[in-house]
């Protein structure tokens, strides 16, 4: 390898050094930059490119199943704030707050939004007077703040992070209900049509359930390192949120009546979570279904084959992207083939295309998968759908490999013991019986830095109200030896 080609490499190691390696795929792969302030990144072009893609798939899916977008002031009063008390006692710790407008004080302060509740409930109080103006759905693309006194981990932990946020509100608590599932399992559909990634669906115990909520649901993703990501929630906020900003409508007796609202938000942290999740020791790797460049194609060639070799990529190149690729050809005459592979291995390229004169003279294409080097040769006439076949190869390979992590890390335990020697040693998920009492998990969280990141819930019927998955009866929690009328996943998270 030649000097050129090295100073692109990873230097640290992500079985022995995740933390470390993580931050230098993010760098040298130029998805982001450490902000001058401590705990802001500054996302690059690369980067927001991923972001985008996620933005395209899920609002194209929430305006297919009645969403509007809409834009809210990130500032929110005070008084506004106080008016759910849960909000106040959940977020009051990491809420930054404006006391000044130029030199002037302000009358009242303003909260950077930790979450917007509590600025557009108001508004939806404004917009709903009779059941004919339910339901509701709107959302909006914005950032937030939360002043968390944690390192800072780009995508995955900063104090200001790119999210949607959806806030609905309905008749009835079925509806509200339908709501939750939907956007859920539209978050579960990223994640696994999208960024390759399968996840757990349940929802957060009571202790842990979003501030002011009734239930709190989640799609849970597990990293090869062994910790869980909260990959997207989807709240039932019951009718505690209608109550303290008036959502009400008049039913179809003119009756008033309290709406029922819901709240759903995923984070750029779904990022964090792909480039753990896929990336090796050479750098990013990405599924072709994000990648803002899918096939990169290197021509190879000597003085006397340059403009043959060119002439035969450059026809490939028109072929793919008029077919609709996203295609980047490499003809650069400053850098050496080499260079070039190990520069789009580290930017996540998913296929390379190498194209030399024997290609050319052959009719040829070689093709390499960026997860694993693995090669091949199509027909010059049948790339289109040669490569078409290969992009969703590579998605499956690094699907496949993703499942696998989960399935082999989903585990039981008897005792606390158990629990916590299980997670030390492997990591991943621990499914234990338990009776639902929030004080038994902190001696795990204590000893091991484990806690409750999921319960499964029941599909269809029950899961509509979030009943959770039931232990056969008489099976006694792992805690207590009570009997256990639930189940809970215990795990280390980002």
């Amino acid at each position: 390898m030649s000097d050129e080609s090295q100073e692109l490499g990873i230097t640290e190691s992500k079985s022995h050094k995740p933390g470390e390696w993580y931050a230098e795929v993010v760098q040298k792969a130029g998805l982001a930059d450490y902000a001058p302030m401590g705990g802001f990144i500054v996302t690059k072009p690369r980067g927001y490119a991923l972001w985008e893609r996620i933005q395209d798939a899920l609002d194209g899916w929430f305006k297919q199943t009645g969403v509007d977008n809409v834009y809210f002031p990130m500032f929110i009063p005070e008084s506004f704030l106080e008016r759910e008390k849960d909000i106040v006692e959940g977020f009051d710790p990491e809420v930054a707050w404006v006391t000044h407008g130029g030199h002037n004080e302000l009358d009242e302060r303003l909260a950077v939004r930790p979450t917007s509740e509590s600025i557009i409930a108001p508004f939806m109080a404004d917009w709903t007077r009779s059941h004919r103006d339910l339901p509701l759905r709107i959302n909006q693309w914005c950032s937030v703040v939360r002043w968390e006194a944690t390192e800072t981990k780009p995508f995955f932990r900063t104090k200001e992070f790119m999210w949607q946020e959806g806030h609905t509100a309905h008749a009835t608590d079925g509806e509200a209900w339908e709501e939750v599932w939907t956007r859920l399992d539209q978050y579960a559909r990223v994640y696994e049509e999208v960024l390759a990634i399968p996840v757990l669906r349940g929802k957060k115990p009571e202790h842990d359930k979003f501030p002011g909520a009734d239930t709190t649901t989640t799609v849970e993703a597990l990293m090869p390192d062994g910790k869980s990501v909260q990959g997207g929630t989807s709240h039932h906020l019951g009718q505690s949120f209608a109550e303290a900003f008036d959502i009400t409508f008049a039913d179809e007796d003119e009756e008033e009546q309290t709406a029922y609202t819901t709240s759903w938000g995923l984070s750029w942290r779904a990022l964090g979570a792909l480039i753990m999740t896929h990336s090796d020791d050479q750098g990013l790797v990405l599924p072709p279904t994000i990648a803002p460049t899918q096939i990169a194609i290197v021509p190879i060639w000597q003085e006397d084959t340059m403009d043959a070799v060119l002439e035969y990529s450059e026809a490939i190149a028109d072929d793919l992207e008029a077919a609709g690729f996203r295609v980047e050809l490499d003809d650069r005459d400053e850098r050496n083939p080499g260079f070039k592979f190990n520069e789009h291995e580290l930017n996540g390229v998913p296929l390379r295309l190498e194209i030399g004169p024997n290609e050319v003279d052959d009719g040829e294409v070689t093709l390499v998968h960026r997860p694993d080097n693995e090669q091949s040769v199509a027909d010059r006439d049948e790339i289109v759908d040669a490569v078409d076949e290969h992009l969703e190869t590579v998605f499956t390979k690094l699907y496949d490999t993703a499942a696998e992590n989960l399935e082999e890390n989903v585990r039981t335990a008897d005792t606390p013991e158990e629990i916590m020697g299980t997670i030390g040693k492997h990591g991943g998920y621990v499914k234990v019986p338990w009776c639902g009492d929030s004080t038994e998990e902190d001696d795990i969280k204590e000893k091991v830095s484990a806690e409750i990141v999921m319960q499964p819930v029941v599909d269809k019927g029950g899961r509509s109200a979030g009943e959770p998955e039931r232990p056969p009866e008489g099976t006694e929690c792992v805690f207590c030896g009570e009997p256990a009328d639930q189940y809970a996943y215990f795990a280390k998270s980002y």
